[in-house]
């Protein structure tokens, strides 16, 4: 008889959205084959506001991760799925006081830094309230900055920190962390003031699953330049 053809899992995907670049960097990690569709979040007022993609992610937004026909959204949960089925190698410590840490410094940033600057929100306060370009960006600057501020505070401390955010192996919380930085370094943000997580960073982007996941990899990609060079 004829073998039955496995469909790969898909990542619905915007290569310019953050949180999809986090799903994209823990698959690398984990070693596994998936397909990208792409969603495009600004084409003909955004793909991911109409049907058919509203039927799968009612919240339309990316990433939607789909694997055995399941579709499961929130780049943080996809994360945990991703940690539960593939365990190897691991995106969070042995000890349960360390993975509350790790667990903690990615909502640092999913929590506490990207929903009040995602697209929708910036494009909300410019279009709909009327707010002019400069202070949507002194907006997004001021909670990007007190974000990174509390977390540089907090990687430069903390006897855990190694070559990564937790050791000196990738966790979650480097999941995280890269593509809050890329946005950042794309709003001219400066990094002479977080020194560790230029660090960190810097080390991660040496690793092809953070390479391969990163903008202007992407089949997607509309960046004429490369991504930020995070070389001091």
């Amino acid at each position: 008889g004829g073998s039955i053809l496995l469909m790969k899992p898909a990542l619905y995907s915007f290569w310019r959205s953050s949180a999809a670049f986090r799903v994209r960097i823990a698959l690398n990690l984990k070693g596994v084959d998936y397909d990208i569709i792409p969603i495009h979040l600004r084409k003909g007022g955004g793909e991911q506001l109409k049907e058919p993609y509203q039927a799968l992610n009612p919240n339309g937004l990316v990433p939607l991760y789909m694997e055995s026909d399941v579709p499961l959204h929130q780049s943080t949960a996809i994360i945990e799925y991703l940690e539960e089925k593939y365990p190897s190698p691991p995106l969070l410590p042995n000890s349960p006081e360390d993975r509350a840490w790790v667990r903690a410094l990615t909502h640092d940033i999913a929590a506490d830094i990207h929903p009040i600057n995602n697209l929708r929100v910036l494009r909300y306060l410019v279009s709909t309230l009327g707010v002019s370009d400069e202070n949507k960006t002194i907006w997004y600057n001021h909670w990007v900055k007190k974000g990174l501020t509390s977390l540089e505070k907090r990687l430069t401390s903390d006897q855990r920190v190694g070559q990564f955010c937790y050791g000196n192996t990738p966790s979650m919380a480097d999941v995280f962390l890269v593509p809050q930085v890329f946005n950042a370094y794309d709003s001219k943000i400066d990094f002479s003031e977080y020194p560790t997580i230029h660090r960190i960073v810097t080390h991660c982007m040496t690793l092809p699953a953070f390479i391969n996941a990163s903008w202007e990899k992407q089949v997607d990609a509309e960046c004429m330049n490369p991504s930020p060079s995070f070389t001091l």
